[in-house]
């Protein structure tokens, strides 16, 4: 078998991953690279965060390592800082938030030391968006950023539904309840909601209740299915490593109210600009009642036009133009 181009050493722990890590190799494919994606096999559920990320590493390394023994790519990109901790041979990094950020105190002991040895220790970088670089503490290592594609849903070409044609209020997405801050949202959507109105829980199961539903998990597909017939996406994230969702209900005409959130948070300057209700937790009540009676005709082909620059065609533009010569040529 011939090298490869490029060897992309994922860890497919979710099905997100999976997902980006796929896109990234796709990307990769379409400028005209040989790909080839290698994952480990998971390793078994452990108590901390810190052996967590210890025994990915080691699986990551694995694959790597069997790899290499076979063959010897032009290039190495490691899928997230983890796959990158316990490298074989040094690669570029991709990443949407470093445990500089996302493991804090003891959860990141070994870590981050080791983490800001490997930014540094790599010929290239490739965030997904750059605040993931200023959070890192801005490495002078050569970076491309790369952000995860995002398009809009349905047949080509079709407008996204006008609000009219929406028929659920709401929806969120609670895989990490905490995290996304459910316990802010509920609150906020009993005190907004009006009679027949319901919010749709995705990712979580749970118990129905008046006005709330859970969804539980659902396919991409499913899920986006859900942003096109919604009239709010609503979300309140203590910290956003990326916020593919947000981008995904604006690349389908969908209002979106959220509170501000440290983190690598996408969508958070086009919200910020005027496409969003951005709003502290104590404000979301009121946030939620103006995004769900706003008409505003305009608001769904405003959205989808100003995550463009998110779309597949821009993303392998990019790949094509600047990441794939930096990978096998070095950056310029």
């Amino acid at each position: 078998m011939a090298a490869p181009d490029v060897l992309i050493v994922g860890l497919g722990s979710t099905h997100g991953l999976r997902v980006a890590e796929d896109e990234l190799a796709g990307a990769l494919k379409r400028a005209g690279a040989s790909v080839r994606l290698v994952r480990p096999e998971p390793p078994r559920p452990v108590r901390t965060l810190m052996l967590t990320d210890l025994t990915w590493a080691r699986a990551a390394r694995r694959a790597a390592e069997a790899t290499l023994a076979e063959q010897e790519p032009d290039a190495v990109i490691y899928y997230t800082t983890t796959a990158a901790l316990l490298w074989p041979r040094p690669g570029a990094i991709r990443f949407d938030a470093p445990a500089a950020a996302n493991r804090p105190g003891r959860h990141g002991l070994w870590q981050r030391p080791l983490e800001r040895r490997r930014l540094r220790g790599a010929p290239l970088l490739i965030p997904q968006d750059p605040e993931a670089l200023r959070e890192a503490g801005d490495p002078s290592t050569p970076s491309v950023v790369v952000p995860v594609p995002v398009d809009p849903s349905g047949p080509p070409g079709a407008d996204p539904p006008p609000r009219e044609q929406r028929d659920i209020a709401a929806v969120t997405y609670a895989a990490d309840p905490r995290k996304k801050g459910l316990d802010r949202i509920l609150p906020a959507w009993a005190a907004a909601r009006r009679e027949g109105e319901e919010l749709i829980v995705a990712g979580l199961e749970g118990r129905d209740e008046e006005g709330v539903r859970y969804a539980g998990r659902l396919s991409p597909e499913e899920f986006r299915a859900l942003l096109r017939r919604a009239r709010v996406y609503v979300t309140a994230p203590r910290r956003e490593d990326y916020g593919i969702a947000q981008l995904e209900a604006l690349a389908e005409g969908c209002r979106v109210v959220t509170t501000p959130a440290p983190g690598p948070y996408a969508a958070l300057p086009l919200l910020r600009g005027g496409l969003g209700w951005v709003v502290e937790p104590h404000g979301l009540s009121a946030a939620l009642r103006a995004a769900l009676d706003d008409d505003d005709p305009g608001y769904p082909a405003r959205a989808r036009a100003a995550v463009a620059p998110f779309s597949r065609a821009a993303v392998d533009r990019l790949v094509a133009e600047r990441l794939l010569p930096a990978l096998l040529e070095g950056p310029t």
